[in-house]
C-alpha cells in the first residue's frame, strides 16, 4: 500500500483521515472530521471540510466545495454528513453541502457518478449510482436521484422531488414534481414527454421489457381515474419488472404531486 501524498502548499488539519494511495493537490484544504478512501484525489484548490466522508477511488477537480453546511437558514449548526461513494468523478467549482436535523443529517450520493463543472448537491439529497448532473444543474434539498438518472445542463430539480431509475431530464428543464422510472422529461417548465428509450436500449433491456413500458406509459396517459388508480391497475396486469418499478414508485410515499403524460 502507498502512504498518501500530500502536497507542500497543502493543508491537512489534525484529526483528519487519508486512505491509502491518497493525493492531495497544492492549495487543498481538508478538514479536522474528514474521511478520504483509498486513492482519492483531490487536484488543487479543493476544500473538503464539516463530516465528510469520500469513497475509494474518487477524483475531485479544482475549485470544488465540499462538506459545507447548507444553504438553508433553518439550519442551526446541528452535526450533520456529506457521504460520498465510489469511484466518483467531480468536477470544477461543484459544491455539496452537508445535511440537516429536518432532513435526516445526512446527504448522500453513491457510486460511479459524474458531477460536471458548477452542479450542486443541496442539503440532505439522496443520490444514487451511476448519477450524471450536468454543468450548472442544481438538486434542492430533501430531492432524491434513483441510479441511472441524468440531469441535463442548467437545470433545476425542486426541493423533495424524486427522480425515479433510469430517467432523463432534458437541458434547461425546471423539475418541480416526481419523475416516474424511465421517463423522459423536457421542456422549460418540465413536462413528462415519453420514455428514455435511447436509456433503455443502451441498458441491453429487452424489447419485450421495452414494448410493456411503452404500453403502460399510454394506460397512465390515457386510462380512466387519477394517476395513482392507473398505476394500480397496471400493477394488477403487468408481468414486466421494468413496469413494476414505475407501479411501485408511483404508489410510494412522496410530498410532491408527479409529472403525468400529456
Amino acid at each position: 500500500m502507498t502512504p498518501a501524498t500530500i502536497h507542500p502548499g497543502a493543508i491537512v488539519e489534525e484529526g483528519a483521515v487519508l486512505g491509502d494511495g491518497c493525493y492531495i493537490g497544492p492549495f487543498c484544504h481538508v478538514g479536522p472530521e474528514v474521511v478520504l478512501g483509498q486513492n482519492v484525489v483531490l487536484k488543487s484548490h479543493v476544500v473538503v471540510t464539516g463530516q465528510t466522508e469520500i469513497g475509494d477511488d474518487t477524483v475531485v477537480f479544482p475549485f470544488t466545495v465540499l462538506g459545507e453546511i447548507p444553504q438553508d437558514l433553518k439550519f442551526k449548526g446541528e452535526a450533520s454528513k456529506l457521504i460520498i461513494g465510489k469511484r466518483n468523478r467531480i468536477r470544477e467549482h461543484v459544491t455539496m453541502n452537508t445535511g440537516t436535523e429536518g432532513g435526516g443529517g445526512v446527504t448522500r450520493v453513491g457510486d460511479d457518478g459524474l458531477f460536471m463543472a458548477g452542479c450542486h448537491v443541496a442539503h440532505d439529497a439522496q443520490v444514487g449510482d451511476r448519477v450524471i448532473v450536468v454543468n450548472s444543474a442544481a438538486l434542492a434539498g430533501h430531492c432524491v436521484l434513483e441510479d441511472d438518472v441524468i440531469i441535463g445542463g442548467l437545470s433545476g430539480v425542486h426541493q423533495w422531488v424524486r427522480i425515479g431509475k433510469g430517467a432523463i431530464i432534458g437541458a434547461v428543464t425546471m423539475v418541480t414534481n416526481d419523475v416516474i422510472p424511465y421517463g423522459l422529461v423536457q421542456a422549460p417548465r418540465g413536462k413528462l414527454d415519453g420514455l428514455n428509450l435511447v436509456g433503455l436500449k443502451r441498458k441491453g433491456v429487452a424489447r419485450s421489457d421495452i414494448t410493456a413500458l411503452r404500453a403502460a406509459f399510454q394506460m397512465l396517459a390515457q386510462g380512466e381515474g387519477a394517476f395513482q388508480d392507473r398505476a394500480r391497475r397496471l400493477g394488477d396486469e403487468t408481468q414486466s419488472d421494468y413496469v413494476r418499478e414505475i407501479v411501485d414508485f408511483v404508489l410510494g410515499e412522496t410530498d410532491r404531486s408527479f409529472l403525468t403524460p400529456g
